[in-house]
């Protein structure tokens, strides 16, 4: 096995310089968001509220569906 040099290796920085590194890149990530306008977010909100509302339904129909053929089959 040959040794490998203290040169060939790459070097790392400090722990406080990569932390600094990585604040850096988050700061330069959250310049890059578009904030939605006011018309989008409520659009957006209401069409989550309506998702959020079919799987309720679909959730309930099945969970009253399967309850009463379980009644069925076992009652």
């Amino acid at each position: 096995m040959a040794k490998t040099r203290e040169s060939d290796k790459a070097v790392r920085p400090n722990v406080f310089m990569r932390i600094g590194l990585f604040i850096k890149q988050i700061i330069d990530e959250l310049r890059k968001v578009v904030s939605p306008s006011g018309k989008e977010l409520l659009g957006w909100s209401f069409a989550v509220f309506v998702f959020v509302l079919i799987l309720m339904a679909l959730v309930t129909g099945m969970d009253l569906g399967l309850g009463k053929l379980t009644l069925w089959i076992f009652g």
